[in-house]
């Protein structure tokens, strides 16, 4: 009977708490637009404790009556607040039971009195979404202007960036600094139609930036994959694929920066960071293929400085990726270096000799892939030849005699002088050398003598590194009888003819008297190099007997005292060293079928020193002195005198009122028309003479005037104190 009326209770209870009023009530108040007018600033839910007493809470009908709130639900809410009260008394064991298990029910609490205004109301546990008609999209809309937008990248956010990539253990702070960079690169592109998460605003943000990513991020990225050796490909790390994209992106924003930047010194460093990071690059092929073709075009066009970053960017790719990358870099470096060697001038010829020398490097790396590409370019070669020797067109022998093809030949003349070792390049050196011989053939004419010479400039110096014996001499030797050098010339020379950049001389080159110097000259130093790589050779009087019997038949028809005693000097050096030479031959004990002994009495002949080759170790010093002055057009300014100049012009300027009154004579002799020929040089030299005579008697009678504004004239040393 016990348990029958607790059930009957209970089911009461129950009954009551489904009939809940304010369940209802926020039902009918809340669901029903009808009865509800919405408010155009948002709806502010009400709480029972908030509001002043809720018999006076009141809503509007459609009329626009007010209605008052019914009293009686509330007489029920009280009712069963007693009843779960008296239930405590009644059937402890069931309200402990709730307690445990329901304690919503017990819990339930509302305030009905209008005079309890210390009553605490009911907060459920979750909060309550209440639907409403603007505050919700007011409050979204808030959240969204907050986050659209790309934040701004500040020089303090990239203190805080470097600090945690040396902290942080995640890829979120590398992440950060990788499209910072990105947004960055956006800025110096101009490209406003791509969003980017960072906006870079001004220099400083811009460099900071750049320095953040060539300083810390190399390190960085190895630290978070392991990457404790350059050896190791990066996609072999566990952590590789959560960086894929980011790198991807790096490298590729990388290329375009490097597209875009003019400036040499932020070349330089984005180089050197790129050459740090290019392990990390091995597992990208395509952006690697990109990056290759833009560092050979920087190699090929840019600075000194450029050239040499971009070279060592080159050869560590090409190293770490030579399966797939070898053969497009020798291509693209030997297609860049023909484009950009058509013209020689002083100004251009380091750049083409650092771009033989690091072709030279690459085709060293392997060679039998190296043997291919020099194999097709020396038949190239060969083809262009023969069409030019069998056609005799002038566009066909263009097409050899220019500078494209003769620096053709200077590159794999030094590639396979520094490969001659391997036997896979071996084969080569035939061809090569029949086709330099065809080149010097093709036009024996006094007007291509510059060509000559360079082509024989390339065979001695393959032969002197090699060992190699190349008929030379007869090609050199064959200037003397080819041209008349007996014969006057009919112009003054204007200044001395450097053949080093020249192939052809002019019709008016021709006519000049410094042609015949030029010429003289080359052929002295041409025969002294060739005869010195030669000059411990057990051979060498047989050698040089042709050499010597040319000598003595120009000494006996040239007429020219200059051109005689060079040769004269010649002469003596070689006949010199050919009793040198026999004299030690008469010690020899062994045949001359005996290779291996006659080496190894060269090779004793050569580091005792042999006269030929003291004269042009002392010879050639002297005349790389004067090359370099012809080169740098320091010769006119080699023995200028401060003081006295200086002198001079402050006398003449205070008489003519002129700033520079020998400007128009030292014109006058450097560049004197034709039409006033020897004569009017030999006016000017007389009156320079006496213009130097005054000069010396003026500085002899007043040396301390002269010492006195020297001292005036002196530049004091800067002191950081005084700024």
């Amino acid at each position: 009977m016990v348990k029958i009326s607790k059930t009957t209770k209970t089911q009461k209870a129950g009954l009551k708490l489904k009939r809940s009023p304010k369940v209802k009530e926020k039902k009918t108040k809340l669901t029903k637009p009808s009865k509800v007018k919405p408010r155009t600033q948002g709806f502010e839910s009400v709480s029972m404790s908030d509001s002043e007493n809720l018999d006076e809470f009141e809503l509007e009908n459609d009329t626009g009556e007010n209605v008052p709130n019914d009293n009686s639900d509330l007489d029920e809410i009280k009712s069963h607040k007693e009843s779960l009260k008296k239930l405590q008394t009644t059937d402890p064991e069931f309200y402990k039971f709730l307690e445990e298990n329901d304690k919503k029910l017990l819990q339930f609490n509302i305030s009905d009195d209008e005079d309890q205004e210390d009553a605490v109301p009911h907060k459920p546990e979750t909060e309550l979404e209440v639907a409403s008609d603007e505050s919700d999209f007011e409050a979204e809309d808030e959240d969204q202007a907050t986050t659209e937008g790309p934040q701004k990248v500040t020089l303090r956010l990239l203190k805080k960036w470097q600090s945690d990539l040396q902290v942080d253990k995640t890829k979120n702070t590398i992440a950060h600094v990788i499209h910072a960079f990105h947004a960055a690169l956006l800025r110096v592109s101009n490209a406003e139609e791509e969003v980017s998460d960072y906006k870079v605003e001004g220099s400083a943000v811009f460099n900071g930036v750049i320095q953040l990513c060539v300083l810390e991020l190399s390190v960085a990225i190895r630290k978070f994959l392991g990457l404790k050796s350059t050896k190791i490909a990066p996609h072999k790390c566990k952590k590789f694929p959560k960086l894929k994209t980011l790198l991807q992106m790096y490298f590729n924003d990388l290329l375009k920066i490097l597209g875009s930047v003019t400036s040499t010194n932020i070349l330089n460093v984005l180089l050197k960071h790129l050459h740090h990071m290019l392990p990390l690059l091995q597992s990208f092929r395509k952006s690697c293929k990109l990056i290759v073709k833009k560092l050979i075009y920087l190699w090929g066009t840019s600075d000194d400085v450029v050239r040499v970053l971009c070279f060592f960017c080159i050869l560590r790719l090409t190293t770490t990726n030579q399966v797939y990358l070898l053969d497009t870099v020798l291509k693209a470096m030997y297609m860049t270096y023909i484009v950009n060697s058509k013209f020689v001038s002083v100004n251009t010829l380091s750049s083409i000799n650092f771009m033989k020398r690091s072709l030279v490097e690459m085709f060293s790396i392997d060679v039998g892939t190296s043997y291919q590409h020099i194999f097709l370019y020396i038949r190239q070669l060969a083809i262009h030849l023969r069409t030019a020797i069998t056609v005799r067109k002038t566009e066909n022998i263009q097409t050899v005699y220019n500078w494209q093809f003769i620096n053709s030949l200077k590159l794999f003349g030094a590639v396979l002088s520094a490969n001659y070792d391997k036997p896979e390049i071996q084969p080569l050196v035939y061809p090569f050398v029949q086709v330099c011989l065809g080149t010097l053939k093709l036009v024996p004419t006094t007007q291509y003598f510059p060509l000559r010479f360079q082509i024989v400039q390339v065979l001695t110096d393959f032969s002197k590194s090699t060992g190699v014996f190349i008929p030379i001499l007869p090609f050199i030797l064959e200037v003397l009888s080819i041209h008349d050098f007996n014969k006057k010339a009919k112009i003054a020379s204007k200044k001395p003819l450097n053949l080093t950049c020249l192939l052809r001389f002019s019709n008016s080159q021709m006519t000049e008297n410094g042609f015949k110097d030029a010429v003289i000259d080359q052929t002295y130093a041409s025969v002294l190099e060739y005869l010195e790589s030669q000059s411990h050779s057990i051979a060498f009087p047989d050698l040089s007997l042709f050499t010597i019997l040319q000598l003595k038949k120009f000494l006996d028809t040239c007429t020219v005292s200059g051109y005689l005693k060079k040769m004269k000097q010649l002469l003596e050096k070689i006949q010199q060293n050919n009793a040198f030479i026999e004299k030690e031959r008469k010690s020899i004990t062994f045949e001359l079928t005996d290779f291996d002994k006659i080496a190894a009495w060269e090779t004793n002949v050569r580091n005792k020193g042999t006269p030929l080759s003291v004269y042009y170790a002392s010879w050639d010093k002297i005349r790389t002195v004067k090359k370099n002055k012809e080169m740098t057009n320091t010769s006119d300014i080699s023995d200028y005198q401060l003081p006295t100049v200086r002198k001079i012009k402050k006398e003449r300027s205070g008489n003519s009122g002129e700033l520079f009154p020998s400007d128009s004579e030292s014109e006058e002799l450097k560049f004197g028309s034709e039409d006033d020929g020897e004569e009017s040089i030999k006016h000017d030299t007389k009156k320079r003479k006496k213009r130097k005579s005054k000069v010396v008697n003026n500085a002899g009678s007043s040396d301390s005037g002269a010492i006195l504004e020297e001292k005036d004239d002196t530049v004091e040393d800067l002191n950081i104190d005084d700024w």
